[in-house]
């Protein structure tokens, strides 16, 4: 039994704890006639009866078997405090005190038994769970369970009875199970009753006071029922227990607001062209130069240089369509101009140092510069965006570069010519935007005087 009990509570505070990871209901609704907003915290008070069903001593017991359910006493009380994560699933903190004694007009001998609890339970509202809140109306269902701890110290001092322990205090550790009926008589109020049941996994005391048998010792268990009242409270005046929650409605919303947050990452533009990200196979094309409809610079003549910018060089500086014979004759300082202030680069995707397929076109546009300034060496620079640590930052940047020096010198350029150089994380950009931080993983390149 106790170890079904101990399952139970760990499986229901696990459930609980789970859930609060997830959004609340309130907050996922929307203007729909839906309850947006309600009190999450209850706090309760309750009194009732509280009863060691084991272990006891030969001749202590604490029912009147010729009364019915054993007589009634009011011998514990409770405060507890509860906060719902969603209209579901909650946690609940509670103190308790139960005074344990002997039943008058039983011939049980005399015994005291002072014990104060603190549980930490995970809350289900039932009527929720299995959707039949409407049926029952004010009427709603608790399911609780969890771990306690609790003190226990006898109080009648028996002189000479080597068994008892009068004034010593002992600490039990243990789980509960129980069940709460509440009924709501007001927006803010309820009246609630609880029965549960206590099982202790450390307890070496009976009930009565004594030392336990040793069959029976390190395990006690014990019953409670008790009637209360509980009060709902925050700026709502809407009983979280009671709140009209649609969960089709609120589906409904949840399923609009994802597709409303994928609909806004396609839209995206990271280079600025005009076209939106899903659509764009050139993600990084230089601002200002004409794109097609799938983000492409406009190359006409397939050269490999967009047709804005062949133009430009070619109006000011020479008139030939070839791009490596518009390269080799126009003027020197354009040509360091658009390297140095980065409109040469190649990309690279997150941790990579292989670039990506639509930026290679800037180690052929260096490539076809070396080869036509054969006394010309460049510094190859190697960037990284900010997530991450900065000494694997660095490392990934000299990779990259490397990675394009390689490129060149397999294409036949003299190594002496090429130069590696590491600026590590770009912190220009903001590091929470994922569009952003593809423009900084890249190599740029730098015309050495």
């Amino acid at each position: 039994m106790k170890h079904r009990l101990l399952l139970l509570s760990f499986a229901l505070l696990a459930i609980t704890a789970g859930y609060s990871q997830k959004k609340d209901d309130a907050k996922e609704a929307n203007d729909t006639g839906l309850a947006k907003d309600y009190n999450k915290w209850t706090l309760e008070f309750t009194a009732g009866q509280s009863k060691g069903t084991r272990p006891f001593t030969d001749g202590y017991y604490s029912s009147n078997p010729d009364q019915l359910f054993g007589s009634i006493r009011a011998n514990s009380f409770s405060l507890g405090v509860r906060y719902m994560f969603s209209a579901r699933f909650g946690l609940k903190a509670d103190v308790s005190s139960d005074y344990l004694t002997n039943n008058k007009s039983t011939a049980s001998k005399d015994f005291k038994l002072q014990q104060y609890r603190f549980g930490l339970q995970g809350v289900v509202n039932a009527s929720r769970l299995f959707n039949i809140q409407q049926e029952l109306g004010r009427l709603s269902i608790l399911i609780h369970a969890g771990l306690q701890a609790s003190r226990a110290t006898p109080k009648l001092e028996e002189p000479g009875d080597p068994t008892s322990y009068y004034n010593k205090s002992e600490l039990n550790l243990g789980a509960m199970f129980g069940i709460s009926p509440e009924l709501r008589i007001s927006k803010k109020f309820s009246i609630i009753g609880d029965f549960s049941t206590l099982t202790n996994f450390r307890q070496h005391f009976t009930w009565d006071g004594h030392v336990s048998d040793q069959k029976n010792n390190l395990s006690g268990q014990m019953v409670m029922a008790s009637l209360g009242i509980t009060y709902s409270f925050g700026k709502d005046n809407i009983h979280g227990d009671w709140a009209v929650i649609d969960e089709g409605k609120l589906k409904q919303v949840e399923e609009l607001d994802k597709r409303i947050g994928e609909l806004e990452t396609m839209m995206n533009d990271s280079d600025k062209d005009g076209v939106p990200d899903y659509l764009d196979v050139e993600n990084n094309s230089i601002s200002g130069v004409a794109v097609d409809t799938k983000g492409r610079m406009v190359d006409v003549n397939k050269n490999g240089v967009p047709d804005e910018l062949e133009k430009y060089m070619t109006d000011n500086y020479v008139d030939k369509s070839n791009v490596r014979e518009t390269i080799e004759t126009a003027n020197a300082d354009m040509v360091k101009r658009l390297i140095n202030e980065g409109y040469v680069t190649t990309y690279f995707d997150s941790n990579k140092t292989t670039p990506t397929n639509v930026s290679t076109e800037g180690i052929d546009f260096m490539l076809t510069f070396l080869r036509n300034n054969p006394s010309a060496s460049i510094n190859i620079i190697g960037h990284a965006d900010e997530i991450g640590k900065s000494t694997y930052n660095d490392k990934l940047s000299i990779g990259r570069a490397n990675t394009v020096k390689n490129t060149l010198i397999k294409a036949g350029i003299n190594p002496d010519r090429l130069h590696v150089v590491s600026e590590g994380e770009d912190s220009s950009v903001a590091i929470d935007s994922g569009d952003a931080r593809r423009l900084v993983r890249r190599v740029t390149f730098r015309v050495r005087e």
